[in-house]
């Protein structure tokens, strides 16, 4: 993949799952990456990566995403993948945190790295998820964040475009990663959610790093402002 050789790449929440699984395949493809992660070292994570720079930052705080947006001075493809959800979000202040996780730091990251982008004609991949297309009930705050960001993902999409901008998003179906884990723990409760994916298993973090490339790269030159649900087929249900 040799387009990737030398390209600046940032991945928030780049830490574990389908951030991690994407910052290696970046790395691995020759890019210079940059991860975003809660905690004080890459170290303090279970699997932290060669050769990827590590940044801590509160992505739910307008001046952690200042702090993080002075650090980056040079930026091809932005993976805005830093995300979650909660059991509290009927809580009105648990409510706006996920939003501000979710939603409001996407905009503001994109909005503060735009000139970079477009200075190099480069383009942002929004991580969303299949909440950007149906409701899930426990979770508004998730749920109201993810349909939100497909949203912003057109409207910047269509903002940028004379720029040489192009934004896109993924929208993964049932990956195997931490945030899903208790799912995975009850035989019966996962056997119920596997029935609803025509493919019948679970997703890896690796099936969605891929297109993520894909849409980051040249292959993908015409392409902006589209979403691509990786779900096995659940929406096909």
């Amino acid at each position: 993949m040799d387009w990737a050789s030398g390209k600046h790449v940032l991945v928030t929440g780049g830490s574990q799952g389908i951030g991690h699984a994407t910052a290696r395949a970046f790395r691995d493809a020759g890019a210079e990456v940059v991860v975003t992660g809660t905690r004080a070292s890459f170290a303090d994570y279970d699997e932290p990566l060669e050769g990827v720079r590590y940044i801590a930052a509160d992505l739910t705080a307008p001046a952690g995403r200042a702090a993080l947006a002075g650090e980056i001075v040079a930026l091809d493809v932005l993976v805005n993948n830093a995300g979650g959800g909660s059991a509290r979000e009927y809580e009105q202040d648990e409510f706006e945190r996920i939003i501000d996780l979710n939603l409001n730091s996407v905009m503001d990251l994109s909005v503060r790295l735009h000139p970079l982008l477009k200075a190099g004609q480069g383009s942002i991949v929004n991580v969303g998820s299949l909440a950007s297309f149906l409701a899930l009930k426990e979770t508004p705050a998730y749920t109201a964040s993810k349909a939100g960001l497909l949203g912003l993902t057109r409207a910047l999409a269509d903002k940028w475009s004379p720029d040489g901008v192009r934004v896109n998003l993924v929208a993964p179906g049932f990956i195997a990663t931490r945030m899903t884990a208790r799912a995975r723990v009850d035989e019966n409760y996962e056997a119920r959610l596997l029935k609803s994916v025509p493919m019948r298993r679970w997703g890896t973090p690796d099936e969605v790093a891929g297109p993520i490339l894909f849409l980051a790269s040249p292959a993908a030159a015409y392409i902006t402002g589209q979403s691509l649900a990786i779900d096995g087929g659940l929406m096909l249900r």
